[in-house]
């Protein structure tokens, strides 16, 4: 990569070479001026004004012959030009180094940046103390998602319609339930591509797919699919719900940290375990697997036909468990909390309101022109029997 200092340092040292010849040559300029005036000192005094004026005037036109002849014709302004040429040769190189830089910015090191604002953009009060995380915390917290919950309950929303199994807003629908994070990430949400393929938003999603879920590759996506459709948090919500005490999910392996965490999950499930099912959780666990399954297609680590095949699973599951984008953005709320109240992370009041206000989005579209897209998709109808 091209060194700006090393070029600048270059450019400095060619100026003072510059400065120095036009120096000499300035001096042996004065210097045959002087002979003149010397010579012409020991000639008799002029014997008027108009003498001693004339000889002014022809000691003048001499030094100009002389700097003409030194320099050459057209001398002058060649040293300007070269001085232009050098202060412009100067500019692209620095320009080239600028562009040398920001393209080693824009791989890994962009991703990674990206990310960080992105971090930042969404944890407003991030360098604020965070709260110790106690009961109190915790109850107002429950009180955050009930009012969160019920705002989104009071949204209006098209009623569901029949879907046929070879629909094709199935596959619409399979890309709209990425929407919350899609929303968050301010990807697009009208074809499976999350973002044009250029290298800055490449590196930026392989970062936050690496950042944020410890994936690699397509072996670690899938087996994360995989757990969401099969497991996910609608299996440890009823794990939750189920156990007498906090200490049933428990062992000897946890510190402290670990088991205040299953204690604050304990508390979330058992509160509400006679109000939600565990298939509740199913708009949380697909919502994500949903976004991965578009983000391994972006990547490259799925083939679309995959995609295609894997949103048209979580669509099904989706509309078997939920009856309507509301609901299923309650759920995306509940599971929220419930995994912040696991992670310990006292700013999860601040993430239910993302998560609110991008759903409002995507229910009425009145906060961007481009949203609404929920909207735009009812609901699939559930069936009582399968498929005509």
């Amino acid at each position: 990569m091209v060194d700006i200092n090393e070029i600048r340092k270059r450019a400095q040292q060619a100026s003072e070479r510059a400065s120095e010849a036009m120096k000499k040559t300035f001096e042996k300029s004065e210097e045959l001026v002087r002979n003149l005036e010397i010579s012409g000192s020991e000639k008799e005094a002029p014997a008027s004004a108009a003498e001693a004026e004339e000889q002014v005037n022809a000691n003048a036109e001499r030094q100009v012959e002389i700097l003409g002849q030194m320099f050459g014709a057209g001398g002058l302004a060649q040293i300007a030009a070269n001085e232009e040429l050098l202060q412009k040769m100067v500019n692209e190189k620095a320009a080239e180094a600028a562009a040398s830089a920001m393209g080693q910015l824009l791989g890994e090191d962009m991703g990674l940046l990206a990310a960080a604002l992105e971090t930042l953009e969404m944890e407003e009060d991030g360098e604020e103390e965070e709260p110790a995380f106690d009961l109190e915390l915790e109850q107002n917290l429950y009180t955050a998602l009930e009012e969160a919950m019920a705002r989104l309950e009071a949204l209006p929303e098209p009623e569901p319609v029949p879907y046929q199994k070879n629909d094709a807003k199935w596959e619409r629908f399979g890309i709209l339930l990425s929407g919350i994070l899609s929303a968050l990430n301010h990807h697009d949400l009208y074809s499976m591509d999350v973002e044009e393929h250029i290298p800055v938003m490449e590196q930026k999603i392989v970062s936050l797919v690496r950042r944020s879920w410890g994936i690699n590759g397509r072996s670690d996506l899938l087996d994360l699919i995989r757990y969401l459709t099969q497991e996910g948090y609608i299996l440890r919500y009823q794990l939750y719900s189920e156990a007498s005490s906090p200490e049933e999910l428990m062992d000897e392996t946890m510190d402290e940290d670990e088991r205040k965490s299953v204690r604050r999950a304990w508390r979330f499930a058992q509160r509400y375990q006679s109000q939600y099912a565990p298939g509740f959780l199913a708009g949380w666990d697909v919502g994500r697997a949903a976004m991965l399954t578009r983000w391994g297609c972006y990547l490259g680590w799925l083939t679309e036909s995959e995609a295609v095949g894997i949103l048209w699973e979580l669509s099904q599951k989706a509309a078997e468990e939920l009856h309507s984008w509301r609901e299923f953005a309650q759920s995306y709320l509940f599971g929220g909390l419930m995994w912040k109240l696991l992670c310990g992370d006292s700013s999860a009041g601040s993430y239910l309101g993302y998560l609110t206000d991008a759903a409002t989005d995507l229910l009425t579209g009145k906060a961007e022109q481009d949203s609404g897209q929920w909207r735009a998709c009812p609901w699939p109808a559930q069936r009582k029997i399968g498929f005509s």
